[in-house]
C-alpha cells in the first residue's frame, strides 16, 4: 500500500505546495497566457502531474498511470456521456426547424434588445439546462442559440459561461451538493441550505454585471428593472426552494420561476428602443403569424423526462458498484488516516441515457427521419470529440492529484493561512473545479478537506463545506472542460485559451467576493448558517 507524503519537498509545507501547484500553474498559463488549446494544456499538466506525483511524491508508475485511467473512465462515463446527449438532442432540434422555431419564439416574443435576449437565454434559460443536465450542457446549447441570434461566437460563448456560475452548486438536480454530503458525512439539507444562504446574492447580482459588461454603465441603468425581476426572482426562488421544499428541484424551480416571470415582466415591459442593440431579423410576409410555442418541444420533453428518470429512479436499475482493480484501497490517505477507496459508479441507465432518451422522444414527436437522427448522432461525435480528449485528460489530472496526495498538501497549504481561511476557502473550491470541470467533482475532492481544517481551526464545518460548492461555480467558467464543450458548438474550436483569458478575471474577482462574504458570515453574520440537526 503506497502512503501518501504530505510534504515530501524538504519535509516542509511552503516548499511542498510551490512543487504541488506546477501542473495547475502549467495548465493555467498554457491557456491563459500562451492561449494554447485546451487539450494541449490538459496534456502539459497531465504530464507535469505524472512526472511530480511519481518523482516527488514517490507514487509508483503503476498506481499513477491506473489512477489516470480511472478518472479517464469517468471522465467518459458519466460526464461526456451527458453532454454527448445533450448535443444530439441540441442536433435533432437543429435539424427538424424546432431551434430555428425557438430562435424565431424569441425574435417574436422578446422586445427587440440584444441585452434583454442574452438576459432570458443565456441566465434565466441556461440556468433551466444546468439544473437539468449540468456538466457544460447549457454553456454549448445556450451560445449555439445567442450565435443564431445575431451575436458573434466569443461574446455568446464568454457572457454564456459568466452566466453558468449562478445555478451550478445545485445542477443536475442537486447532485454537486448530495455528493458533499456523502464525503463530509454531514446530512445534505444543511449543507443545501448554506450554499442557499451564499449563491442568491450572486444571481442577483449576475444579471446586473454581465449586461453591465455588455453594454455599459448605461445599459443598466436602462434595463434595471429587467435584471432586478430576472436576478431577483431566480435568487428569491434560489433561497426559498434550497432552504424549505429540496435541495435537488432548486435549479430547475429557481430558474423556471426566473423564465417565466421575466419573460411575462416583458410582455408588458420594454426599454426605449436602442438601434445599437437591435437584432436583424428576417423579412416576414405580410400578415404572417406569431410562431407558435412549437421551439419549446425538445427542452419541455428533456425536463420532464429527467426529473421523471431521477425521481422515479430509473437510473439506479443496472447501477453496478466497480471497485477499480489495483487501485481501490492502495493508497493511505495520511491526512485522513484511512485507505483511499477507487469506487466507480457504473449506471448504464444514468443522466446521460435519460438525455439520450429525451432526444430519440423529441425526434419521434417532431418525426424526424431515421437518416437526420442517425446523422444527429455522428454529428454530435464531430463536435465533442477534441472535448473527450481535453476532459479525459484533465480529469485524469485531477485523479492523479488526490490519489498522489497533491491535492491533499496544497489543501493543507491553503488551510495554514490560519484566521484568514474563510476568505481562501473558496478558492479550494475554485482549484478543484477548474481542474475537474464539475463542483460535484470539486466537493467530491475538497469537501472534506475543508471541514478538516474548520475543525483544526475552530470555523464552522457546515459554512467551509458549503464554501467548497459555491467557490467551485466560480471555478467552473474557466474549467478547461466547460470551455472545450462550449466551443463544440461555436466554431471556436482551438481558441479556447482566448475564452479562458476573457473569463479569468471575472472568476478571479468574484471568487474574491465569496471570500469576503464567507469572512463575515464566520465572523459577523454567523446567524446565517444553519445548525446541523
Amino acid at each position: 500500500m503506497f502512503h501518501q507524503i504530505v510534504t515530501p519537498v524538504a519535509n516542509a509545507l511552503l516548499p511542498s505546495f510551490l512543487v504541488a501547484v506546477i501542473p495547475i500553474a502549467i495548465v493555467l498559463i498554457m491557456l491563459g497566457v500562451l492561449r494554447r488549446p485546451a487539450w494541449q494544456a490538459s496534456m502539459a499538466g497531465l504530464i507535469a502531474g505524472l512526472i511530480i506525483a511519481v518523482g516527488v511524491w514517490k507514487m509508483p508508475a503503476g498506481l499513477a498511470l491506473n489512477s489516470v485511467a480511472f478518472g479517464v473512465v469517468f471522465a467518459l462515463l458519466p460526464v461526456m456521456w451527458i453532454v454527448y446527449g445533450a448535443l444530439v438532442l441540441y442536433n435533432v432540434s437543429v435539424k427538424s426547424g424546432r431551434f430555428d422555431a425557438f430562435r424565431q419564439w424569441m425574435l417574436d416574443h422578446m422586445p427587440n434588445d440584444r441585452r434583454l435576449v442574452l438576459l432570458v437565454v443565456a441566465f434565466s434559460f441556461g440556468c433551466l439546462l444546468e439544473g437539468i443536465a449540468g456538466f457544460g450542457t447549457p454553456v454549448a446549447i445556450t451560445s449555439a442559440l445567442l450565435i443564431a441570434l445575431g451575436f458573434p461566437a466569443l461574446e455568446a460563448l464568454t457572457y454564456t459561461l459568466i452566466f453558468n456560475t449562478a445555478p451550478v452548486a445545485f445542477g443536475a438536480l442537486g447532485v454537486p451538493i448530495t455528493v458533499l454530503g456523502a464525503v463530509t458525512s454531514m446530512p445534505p439539507g444543511p449543507l443545501g441550505a448554506m450554499v442557499g444562504r451564499q449563491l442568491p446574492l450572486f444571481a442577483f447580482l449576475l444579471p446586473f454585471y454581465v449586461i453591465g459588461l455588455y453594454g455599459g454603465f448605461r445599459s443598466i441603468r436602462k434595463l434595471w428593472p429587467a435584471l432586478t425581476v430576472a436576478g431577483g426572482s431566480f435568487a428569491l426562488a434560489q433561497f426559498v426552494s434550497s432552504n424549505f421544499i429540496s435541495y435537488q428541484l432548486t435549479d430547475v424551480l429557481a430558474s423556471m420561476t426566473s423564465l417565466i416571470i421575466t419573460i411575462a415582466f416583458l410582455k408588458v415591459w420594454s426599454p426605449e428602443p436602442d438601434p445599437k442593440y437591435h437584432i436583424d431579423r428576417p423579412a416576414r410576409p405580410a400578415g404572417a403569424a406569431k410562431i407558435g410555442y412549437g421551439g419549446w418541444l425538445p427542452w419541455v420533453v428533456i425536463t420532464v423526462v429527467v426529473i421523471f428518470w431521477v425521481y422515479a429512479k430509473v437510473f439506479l436499475i443496472g447501477d453496478t458498484k466497480v471497485l477499480w482493480p489495483g487501485l481501490n484501497q492502495q493508497v493511505f490517505i495520511t491526512l485522513y488516516n484511512k485507505p483511499y477507496a477507487a469506487l466507480w459508479d457504473f449506471q448504464p441507465l444514468g443522466t446521460g441515457t435519460a438525455i439520450l432518451l429525451a432526444a430519440i422522444i423529441t425526434a419521434v414527436l417532431v418525426k424526424l427521419p431515421v437518416k437526420d437522427f442517425m446523422a444527429s448522432l455522428w454529428d454530435a461525435w464531430v463536435q465533442i470529440r477534441i472535448a473527450v480528449a481535453t476532459v479525459c485528460m484533465i480529469v485524469g489530472l485531477a485523479f492523479l492529484l488526490n490519489y498522489s496526495g497533491i491535492s491533499y498538501t496544497l489543501g493543507m497549504g491553503v488551510a495554514s493561512v490560519g484566521a484568514l481561511f474563510p476568505l481562501v476557502s473558496a478558492f479550494l473550491g475554485w482549484v478543484a473545479v477548474f481542474l475537474s470541470g464539475s463542483d460535484t467533482s470539486g466537493n467530491a475532492l475538497f469537501g472534506n478537506l475543508q471541514v478538516v481544517a474548520a475543525k483544526q481551526l475552530g470555523f464552522d464545518p457546515v459554512l467551509m463545506a458549503a464554501t467548497n460548492s459555491s467557490g467551485g461555480v466560480m471555478g467552473k467558467m474557466i474549467s478547461p472542460q466547460n470551455i472545450a464543450t462550449g466551443v463544440s458548438t461555436t466554431g471556436l474550436r482551438g481558441h479556447e485559451g482566448v475564452v479562458f483569458a476573457r473569463t479569468f478575471k471575472h472568476s478571479i474577482f468574484l471568487t474574491l467576493l465569496l471570500g469576503v462574504v464567507v469572512y463575515l458570515q464566520q465572523h459577523v453574520l454567523s446567524w446565517m448558517i444553519p445548525h446541523l440537526h
